[in-house]
């Protein structure tokens, strides 16, 4: 399930909720209760450490996050 960040335009008091991608728009309640309005708004992450423009892209294959087989994960 994504996480989203909602924000409060009184306070710019910004949330994180996990929600389904069905949900993502629909209204939040105020986690302080007091009826401020949140708004969905555009997440941004940052990285660091050394960039991997210069490394190839890998296909590690498999099923499973973990990068093996169905066969061989015991996630089943």
């Amino acid at each position: 399930m994504p996480m989203y960040e909602y924000k409060n335009d009184m306070d710019t008091e910004v949330i994180e909720l996990l929600r389904p991608m069905a949900d993502a728009d629909k209204p939040v309640k105020d986690p302080s209760g007091k009826n401020r309005k949140f708004t969905r708004c555009h997440s941004v992450f940052a990285m660091s450490g050394a960039s991997t423009a210069a490394t190839p892209a890998t296909n590690i294959g498999g099923c499973c996050p973990c990068g093996k087989s169905q066969s061989q994960c015991g996630r089943n």
